[in-house]
């Protein structure tokens, strides 16, 4: 690795826009799919983040928002009959988000729409894990000083 600082700069200039780049062109992905099955893309994430019953705020956190942003989204859902909300098993004070059989299949749809031609296509799955473990380990370690919480 080089100490130069003008080429450290510039490589980091250029990795960061690499990874800006792919994060739009996989937020165009979502978009364009969810619009297929008349859904906006925060609906679709939501659908494809819900692989189990969870709370909303578990699925906020999946959907990397605010719970209150979330909670928006699963009313939508909901009115949809997509998704239902249901008495959490062990905590009196939360409800489950559950698919409905309706949510379930449209869900499935999804999934199958967002793997299809996805800008991550290009990579094997052994280079797709490798990519995901480089980022979730540039995402482990900030900049000393700075945290990754949402301000």
């Amino acid at each position: 690795m080089t100490t130069n600082p003008e080429a450290r700069a510039l490589a980091e200039r250029q990795l960061c826009g690499l990874v800006n780049g792919l994060a739009q062109q996989i937020a165009d992905h979502v978009r364009r799919r969810a619009a297929t099955l008349g859904l906006t893309a925060p609906q679709a994430t939501a659908l494809r983040e819900l692989s189990g019953p969870m709370t909303m705020r578990e699925l906020a956190e999946r959907m990397t928002c605010e719970p209150s942003n979330a909670t928006f989204v699963v009313d939508k859902l909901e009115k949809q009959l997509l998704i239902e909300r249901r008495p959490h098993p062990t905590d009196r004070r939360a409800k489950q988000l559950v698919l409905t059989p309706q949510g379930t299949e449209l869900r499935e749809r999804l999934l199958a729409l967002l793997n299809a031609e996805s800008p991550l296509a290009g990579l094997t799955q052994a280079e797709q894990g490798t990519l995901q473990s480089l980022l979730a380990r540039a995402m482990a370690h900030p900049p000393k000083g700075e945290s990754l919480a949402r301000e």
